[in-house]
């Protein structure tokens, strides 16, 4: 009887298959509906589960038996805390100890001679100190599901073989095959926490050699040490590679997002391009030949064109879909969008220059490539379809200007894409070379991230290649002002409410509307009116399916006199009458991106009774209160968006106005100033 052959332990859960597709479990916390992995070659798959009948119960013990729905064929699995291939025969005698292949001599090892040698610069888990040493000749042969995934870090050998298949990242863990993870690391610093080190505890299979672990040990350059300076008042998301938001207070304050607040999104450390050295290549089919231009040339040849677009991050609002499940990806608030006027040449124009023929019915296609890398030179990439990159009302820019000035490096500079009404991740900026194709870019970023899936895909079943890129983002609105957890008096008697509106593809925003009690009744808001430059340039841009830029809306409603709690919400409408949903629930993914739902605001209204001194709205910024804020930020530089976007009234009246013109108030009664300095009454003669 197979179930003879059982070995149970009080250790950790023991997994077994057995015959006819059933498989065993020394476990009390598996499910019906479960999935489980197996694995043949290396290479991991998935099924699903369903209690074996009266099988549950009868066993006792912990143990439980499944039947799998799709069984592994011929081979049975072993999933410890080593996976192990292994037959029925062979049950008996399986333990948790790493595979024979592993096992060391008698002789020292790895950490043993470390230790002898220096005190122990290379040390090793704790529960596997008779693990084998390897020279880095052995690891490199390692790089092939065959031979098996190895990598190294910090003077210890991994086999990663059976992890490969679920790395987030996809298959970009094998470019490390067979040398260290450390270079890697370096670029990807989301790797660099205790959960991620955990996991690659359970693949330690020995120690790189003591001498070659010392030669490698040495501190490698920092790849984002040439990074240009940030604003501190950014909300840092990560900071290698560095990524960050407009606070809200100051993300409506201008319909132009200022330079230094435009939201940072960067894959890869940020490339020094000497503009003088530069050269954008345009190749592929349809091209005659590969034509090379600088960005002279580009200035020189083509006639400057403008146009205001909102650029948004596919993850704008994640941090709010992670309340539904937990997702992967950075912790966005509502701040990873911006508008800009943007200066540049047509790719349409640049595309006609370099000779394709819009009658070509070949190309499908235009592939982006950046020159930000990692390091294997592995470059960041994009794509989009041929009609969004040609047809002239898209508007689609080779940029190379940003809001009047020169596109700063954190922004793509020299040259960077902007696809209007297109996600941000299209924008491919530092552009190096325009690719037209019958096919989308291979990249990560096109082919493996960036995509929407249904609730019930999650990291056991997704399949990148089942689902389109993300192309044209849907409808989208948030609420800027009064912050969350704002206290506001009822005796004010007008709360105004400010926000951002906004959809892809080139659809305006025709209504916002905004609920001050959680949705049940509704109140439309007042639109700002469409951008259109003095020289009109960009009146085109007000023609229906041009709308590239945001809308600012404004609500001012009146207060509840006695005071309370409300709960403001807010939904924009298109002018295809797409309507932002209602909650999160049913538009969550596994990456948390399109995250549109209605946007929601808690705030207290306090009663008309209050303290002698107490300021009229207590307003937060970098999650700090108003009150505690004082003079951070370098006033020259950012004095005039600190007047606005700090509006505090004490009840004393004291104001001061900067010289840019905006005013500033202080509290003279307790000597607090609010951003700027020496604006206090008892400081200012």
């Amino acid at each position: 009887m197979w179930l003879q052959t059982l070995r149970l332990t009080a250790a950790a859960p023991r997994y077994w298959f057995l015959p006819g597709g059933f498989v065993a479990v020394h476990t009390t916390s598996y499910r019906n509906g479960d999935r489980w992995r197996w694995s043949i070659g290396g290479r991991q798959k998935w099924s699903m589960l369903t209690i074996g009948a009266g099988f549950s119960t009868a066993l006792g013990l912990g143990l439980y038996v499944y039947k799998l729905r799709h069984p592994p064929p011929q081979t049975f699995v072993l999933l410890s805390s080593s996976m192990k291939v292994c037959s029925l025969e062979e049950l008996s005698s399986v333990s948790d100890e790493p595979s024979p292949r592993y096992k060391k001599s008698t002789a020292s090892t790895g950490a043993d001679k470390a230790e002898a040698k220096d005190g122990g610069a290379v040390k090793g888990n704790s529960h596997c100190k008779d693990l084998p040493s390897f020279t880095c000749k052995e690891i490199a042969q390692h790089c092939t599901f065959e031979q098996r995934i190895w990598v190294t870090y910090k003077g210890c050998v991994y086999d990663i073989t059976d992890f490969v298949d679920l790395h987030p990242g996809g298959d970009k863990i094998l470019m490390a095959a067979g040398g260290p993870l450390e270079p890697f690391w370096e670029m990807y610093a989301v790797h660099s926490n205790p959960e991620v080190l955990c996991i690659l505890k359970k693949y330690h299979i020995g120690y790189l050699d003591v001498d070659e672990a010392a030669m490698s040990s040495g501190v490698s350059s920092d790849p984002y040490a040439c990074d240009p300076p940030r604003h501190p008042v950014l909300i840092v998301n990560s900071s290698k590679p560095f990524n960050a938001e407009t606070p809200a207070e100051i993300l409506t304050a201008s319909y132009f997002t200022p330079n230094a607040f435009f939201y940072k999104r960067n894959h890869l450390p940020v490339p020094d391009i000497d503009p003088e050295a530069y050269r954008l290549e345009v190749r592929g089919e349809g091209i005659p030949t590969p034509v090379f231009l600088s960005l002279e040339e580009l200035k020189k040849k083509f006639p400057k064109q403008e146009v205001v677009a909102t650029l948004q991050c596919a993850g704008n609002r994640r941090k709010e879909m992670t309340h539904v499940r937990p997702v992967k990806g950075l912790n966005w608030n509502i701040g990873a969008l911006g508008n800009a006027r943007w200066g540049g040449v047509w790719l349409r124009d640049v595309l006609l220059y370099a000779g394709f023929q819009e009658d070509d019915t070949q190309v499908k296609h235009v592939q982006f490539e950046g020159r930000d890398q990692d390091v294997t030179g592995s470059a960041y990439g994009s794509s989009i379809p041929l009609h969004k990159a040609v047809a002239e009302k898209n508007d689609v820019l080779l940029a190379y200007e940003m809001n009047g000035d020169e596109l700063p490096r954190d922004h793509g500079f020299p040259i960077r894409v902007v696809v209007p009404g297109v996600v941000g991740a299209r924008s491919v900026k530092w552009l190096h070379r325009i690719v037209l194709s019958r096919e989308e870019s291979r990249s990560h970023w096109q082919r493996n991230d960036y995509k929407g899936f249904s609730p019930s895909v999650d990291w056991t079943n997704v399949d990148f290649s089942k689902a389109p890129a993300i192309q044209e983002l849907p409808v989208q609105s948030a609420i800027t002002e009064p912050a969350e957890g704002a206290q506001v008096l009822a005796d004010d008697g007008d709360l105004v409410v400010r926000g951002y509106a906004w959809s892809g593809g080139g659809r305006e925003v025709v209504r916002v509307d905004v609920s001050l009690d959680g949705g049940c009744t509704w109140n439309v808001a007042q639109l700002e009116p469409p951008y259109v430059s003095e020289d009109d340039r960009n009146a085109q841009q007000t023609e229906e399916g041009r709308a590239w830029a945001w809308k600012l809306w404004t609500l001012q409603a009146p207060l509840p006199a006695e005071g309370g709690k409300l709960e403001i919400v807010c939904k924009a409408v298109d002018s295809s009458y797409n309507v932002q949903p209602e909650s999160f629930e049913p538009i969550w993914n596994l990456r948390g991106v399109l995250s549109n739902a209605w946007h929601h605001v808690h705030i207290t209204v306090l009663p008309p009774e209050r303290t002698p001194h107490q300021p009229r709205y207590s307003r937060r910024v970098r999650g700090r209160s108003t009150e505690n804020i004082s003079q951070d930020i370098d006033t020259e530089t950012s004095c005039a968006i600190d007047c606005i976007s700090v509006l505090v009234r004490p009840l004393c009246g004291h104001e001061r106005r900067c010289t840019c013109g905006s005013v500033i108030v202080s509290s003279c009664c307790s000597n607090q100033v609010f951003r700027c300095s020496n604006l206090c009454p008892q400081n200012t003669k």
